[in-house]
């Protein structure tokens, strides 16, 4: 049995479905990804990282490990509050990207709903999807948001569309090649604060790239 036949008995091509109800499916992210007609591998991504100076990061690192033993995480919303709004408005800062959050999206029936954290600068894209837990379902919900965008933008300026799936301390990326429409899933996770200063260059970069 193929993975579109499997995929097909869960995503009716006569119902709607939204970003969140595709994670509460359960779906296998390559499953998703090749029942709209892309592919998908699990790989170590080499993302480029800006090489630049981060003026405040001394002071984030800081702040966000000095709230971190006094704040419950047990829920989404304190986990977008403390850890990751702080981690995305420092991007903003740095790259003057426009942020929209719970920015909704209808592409088709089964490619819609909320986008938690969209970055958009003059050329490029950027999808962050946030997680109380379960990454593995997260990155499903991510792939349906990159293709969603992969095909709700179509600018050819921006050949590679990057995702996160985050909870706030692990973050873990996504590519996508537009052109030879393949989903890549980073092996590699990072922790924030530890490695705070890599995921702020991968995102200030994926924001800055020409």
């Amino acid at each position: 049995m193929t993975a579109m036949t499997i995929v097909s008995k869960v995503l009716q091509p006569e119902q709607s479905y939204t970003f969140s109800k595709i994670f509460d499916l359960k779906i296998e992210a390559d499953e998703l990804a090749n029942y709209f007609g892309y592919s998908f591998q699990r790989k170590r991504l080499n993302l480029p990282q800006y090489e630049g100076t981060i003026d405040r990061l001394e002071e984030l690192r800081s702040r966000i490990e000095a709230v971190m033993p006094y704040v419950s995480l047990t829920n989404e919303t304190s986990r977008r509050e403390v850890l990751i709004s702080q981690v995305v408005l420092e991007v903003v800062q740095k790259t003057k990207a426009q942020l929209r959050i719970e920015y909704p999206i209808k592409v088709t029936e089964q490619l819609q709903g909320y986008l938690d954290y969209l970055l958009q600068s003059q050329t490029e894209i950027l999808v962050i999807e946030a997680k109380r837990e379960d990454l593995d379902y997260g990155f499903s919900q991510l792939v349906a948001e990159m293709i969603a965008l992969d095909q709700w933008d179509r600018s050819p300026s921006q050949p590679m569309l990057i995702g996160v799936v985050t909870t706030g301390k692990i973050w873990q990326f996504g590519l996508l090649d537009r052109s030879a429409k393949r989903i890549e899933q980073g092996l590699d996770l990072y922790r924030v604060p530890d490695d705070l200063e890599s995921v702020l260059r991968i995102l200030i970069c994926s924001l800055i790239v020409n």
